[in-house]
């Protein structure tokens, strides 16, 4: 079918559909699909009390094994330094293997089909396991944020919101799938992420970057990304629906089937934000092409010998003129905003005081999220609620990231509102989750679930997006995952030495100085309630050492950090030149026809 005479475009061809599949909106929702999957670590508390009831463990031994999965989680440096250097697609399939691998053999273990592994080697399995995921992350963020340099806040909040409601989605599929088994779900979370990798492995990419111009401004480029915001909304509105009905009817296992069903519909249904930006894109060049009497092709200027220079200045090379030269460098720095090289960042005050903030903020939240289980046991929380705060924590740990990556956006752009200084406010709020925590008020641990879900996670994508903007992108695949390796450290102190031992103390006491492993649990307020007065003031500690960095980049944050992906039109003058130097030539006649001609015989 001709495309000329005003006939609108066919969707229902092969060459619009590998259009958009190979169309850097299909990398966004490719993307999406595989954060969904990749937010198995959030549910430990689900399988928790298995590992705890099947293995013998005690609280501490549990905790050991918690901080190993955040260990795996978090420690991504090993896939940053594959992604500089390998295809996206080699390391989603890295991570699917390893995924599958550590998983299947804690599954194993569990159901006895394999001796009882000592504790050192379920640890190695479930670190293992869980570091996959930072490869999925890495391929599909980092692709992602390239691909939309100018958006990268709503990109990587987009992102990771999906992440957050990964652990419902979860706890909805496993119910249809296995029924009500955490063995089970251990199964489930060794499979399916890897099997959404390989569905996506070779459209997930980084794509050449141009900078635009789009009709109707900045608001019309990134409309699409606000569709799938919406799409996500409803996914989260529907598992909330589903959380609460199911707290109050029994269903039964094709009711699980038929709502899980459904859930599957909503995410995969971001497809159609992409169908829908390509035929945008298609009708608006046929119209050009039917009704512009000439097209201006702009050349972009060759960059002069003083440009090159600067460019070249911008990102010293880390260890030119030998060691001395990679020692200078190191402490030579260029401007905020500009690319850092690894060493360069690593050493800089900046990211020294997000490490900080990572040790503090997110490692507490992390001790919360893992000990979710066993404080709802404690306070005397029947066994249906648990599930529910699980459940609770993910929804919310989605609408901080959402809101975090979407309004800290918004107040960049329209009141030059510096990220860090939202970064302090969520470390602020969370204490006051931590302190539910600690003083057991009665009825409060829904509200306490709500608080940590969101501040754990809003402090994800405004950590990342920081250190994009800051030390730039070249190297942004390790650089991020250098920003949140420091998670793990504060997980460990708080999660295991100081909650850990703490909890089991108690509970020793508790039951006349018997080893509380199994099924003996500690029962009181007393039970969390120094581990979490003692987060609590750790994290406050964060919120202040957070403003070094808020004072820091107070003046970068005042102006345009996203001027050089943006072009400003250029008006040609009455020489035939653009205002900004470069050449236009005017296409016309025959060479108009020439190119609609190629433009149809490429989409029919």
């Amino acid at each position: 079918m001709a495309a000329g005479g005003g006939e609108k475009v066919s969707v229902c061809t092969p060459a619009f559909a590998s259009r958009v599949v190979q169309s850097r909106w299909f990398v966004v929702f490719a993307s999406i699909v595989v954060m969904a999957a990749s937010g198995s670590t959030y549910i430990f508390a689900l399988y928790s009390k298995v590992l705890r009831s099947k293995l013998g463990y005690n609280q501490e031994t549990l905790n050991k094994l918690s901080f190993f999965k955040d260990l795996g989680t978090n420690v991504g440096v090993i896939s940053g330094l594959v992604q500089q250097v390998a295809p996206t697609w080699a390391v989603l399939l890295i991570g699917a293997a390893m995924n599958l691998a550590g998983y299947l053999m804690i599954y194993l273990a569990l159901t006895g089909r394999t001796a009882a592994p000592p504790v050192w080697l379920m640890c190695f399995y479930i670190c293992f396991g869980a570091n996959a995921l930072t490869f999925s992350n890495t391929g599909a963020l980092v692709a992602c944020v390239k691909n939309f340099p100018e958006s990268r806040g709503i990109v990587i909040g987009l992102l990771k919101s999906f992440v957050g409601l990964s652990g419902a989605i979860y706890t909805q599929l496993y119910l249809a799938i296995y029924g009500d088994d955490a063995a089970s779900l251990v199964l489930l979370v060794a499979w399916l992420p890897a099997a959404f990798n390989v569905f996506t492995v070779y459209t997930i990419r980084v794509l050449p970057y141009a900078r635009r111009q789009v009709a109707g401004g900045e608001k019309a480029y990134s409309t699409p990304f606000y569709h799938f915001l919406y799409l996500s909304v409803a996914l989260a509105a529907y598992l909330l629906v589903m959380i609460v009905l199911q707290k109050q009817v029994r269903f039964s296992h094709a009711a699980y089937v038929v709502t899980s069903t459904a859930l599957l519909v909503i995410l995969f249904s971001n497809v159609g934000v992409v169908v829908r930006e390509e035929y945008k894109a298609v009708s608006q060049l046929e119209d050009s092409l039917q009704h512009a009497p000439a097209i201006a092709v702009e050349e972009p200027p060759k960059p002069t010998a003083t440009q090159k220079d600067a460019e070249d200045e911008s990102s010293p090379p880390l260890c030119g003129g030998g060691m001395v030269g990679c020692i200078s460098n190191m402490f030579r720095p260029p401007a905020l905003g500009e690319d850092y090289s690894i060493m360069q960042a690593l050493v800089s005050v900046e990211m020294l005081v997000l490490f900080v903030i990572s040790v503090f903020g997110i490692g507490g939240t992390l001790t919360a999220i893992d000990n979710m289980a066993q404080i709802g046991q404690s306070l005397g929380y029947p066994a249906k609620s648990i599930n529910t705060f699980v459940s609770l924590i993910s929804i919310w740990n989605y609408a901080g990231r959402a809101g975090a990556g979407y309004i800290s956006e918004f107040l960049l752009a329209r009141y030059r509102f510096p990220r860090p200084l939202a970064l302090t406010a969520v470390l602020l709020v969370s204490c006051v989750g931590h302190l539910l925590i600690a003083f057991g008020v009665p009825r409060s641990l829904y509200a306490a679930s709500v608080i940590i879900g969101f501040c754990f996670g809003a402090q994800w994508p405004l950590l990342f997006a920081i250190i994009s903007e800051v030390f730039g992108l070249k190297y942004y695949s390790s650089l991020f995952n250098f920003g949140s390796a420091a998670s793990p450290a504060g997980a460990y102190v708080l999660n295991v030495i100081v909650t850990g031992r703490m909890y089991d103390a108690e509970a020793t006491r508790q039951h006349g100085g018997v080893a509380a492993v199994g099924d003996k649990i500690c029962k009181g307020v007393v039970c969390f309630k120094n581990p979490f007065l003692i987060i609590t003031g750790v994290t406050f500690a964060g919120a202040i050492v957070s403003l070094v960095l808020v004072w820091r980049t107070r003046n970068f944050y005042r102006g345009d950090i996203y001027a050089k992906f943006k072009v400003a039109p250029a008006a040609p003058a009455a020489d035939g030149s653009s205002s900004d130097g470069g050449h236009v030539e005017m296409v016309q006649g025959a060479e108009d026809k020439k190119k609609k001609e190629a433009v149809n015989e490429d989409l029919y």
